[in-house]
């Protein structure tokens, strides 16, 4: 009992790593020194993969309730009459209407058909954004939150949730959220794309050693669990990232502002001694006749 108990207490203790990409922080994983580093990588790029697809939705729901479903890939981007002259026709236009109907607003971009949902639709598309952003911010490290795959997951459901509520007949197959819950999504040649990390690909560092697929945690970071390492992502062959600042920009700022309160300290005692010699005795330039008078110890009161 006493065994099982002690490998549950251990269980419960894990190290946490508080992943970042060049100086960039991104989420905190929890994980303990005997996984393997091939482990660790594959999750941590899932993660990963797995935010950059939830902005990614949450950033195109925000224009889908501001201008509605996404045109045609061959109609984007033409003028209305371009679209009627050329006789272009967008039958989803008709079959993909908000819920509660619609309020016209006219995409700049000429990107989305302009059939926005109602005020109280939008709220909703907005509320599931919010709140799917929050869960995977990188402010959440602030927080000491960490990050799992199931929370990722939590996310994509909420915001497909919004969309099924405002728009039960569906998006259009080519409507970039649609694709990306569907995960169908086409980001190539886009900066998307670039950001995607791939586990083949992929490395991870502690300091300026790139951690070997092979190895544990612990060939790293020693055997205590209960520690907050920083490690980064990187390319394959793409060297060493910069070593991490001893310390933090928090850290930094409180160790600045100490100095400065140190220095003013020590300036208004300076400036406390200049002032406090000329109320001594040897300063008074009468000090010889007063003795000679015998009223050196005589004191003046307002």
């Amino acid at each position: 009992k006493l065994i099982l108990l002690d490998s549950l207490l251990q269980e419960t203790i894990m190290v946490v790593l508080h992943v970042k990409k060049r100086d960039e922080s991104l989420f905190l994983y929890e994980t303990t020194v005997t996984a393997k580093v091939e482990d660790v990588l594959q999750e941590v790029v899932a993660i990963h993969n797995g935010r950059l697809k939830v902005i990614r939705i949450a950033s195109e729901l925000e224009e889908l309730a501001k201008y509605g479903i996404t045109m045609k890939p061959e109609m984007q981007g033409l003028a209305p009459e371009q679209i009627q002259e050329l006789q272009l026709v967008d039958e989803y236009v008709e079959e993909c209407i908000p819920s509660g109907g619609f309020a016209y607003e006219q995409d700049p971009c000429q990107r989305r058909a302009g059939r926005a949902p109602t005020k109280e639709k939008k709220e909703t598309l907005r509320n599931a954004v919010g709140e799917a952003k929050h869960k995977i911010h990188r402010d959440r490290v602030k927080e000491g939150v960490t990050l799992v795959m199931k929370t990722i997951f939590e996310s994509l459901e909420l915001l497909d949730g919004a969309v099924k509520m405002v728009y039960p007949m569906g998006l259009p197959p080519y409507d970039p959220v649609r694709m990306d819950l569907e995960n169908c999504e086409d980001l190539e040649g886009t900066q998307e794309a670039k950001e995607i990390l791939e586990p083949q690909t992929t490395v991870l560092w502690f300091t300026t050693h790139q951690m070997k697929n092979e190895k544990l945690l612990k060939d790293y970071f020693g055997v205590n669990e209960k520690s907050r390492v920083v490690v980064k992502v990187g390319r394959v062959g793409g060297g060493a990232p910069v070593r991490e600042p001893r310390f933090s920009e928090e850290e930094r700022k409180q160790i600045m502002l100490a100095e400065h309160r140190k220095r003013e300290e020590l300036k208004k005692l300076i400036k406390d001694d200049d002032d406090s010699y000329m109320d001594r005795e040897w300063m008074n330039p009468n000090q010889l006749s007063n003795r000679l008078q015998g009223v050196s110890s005589v004191r003046w009161r307002p």
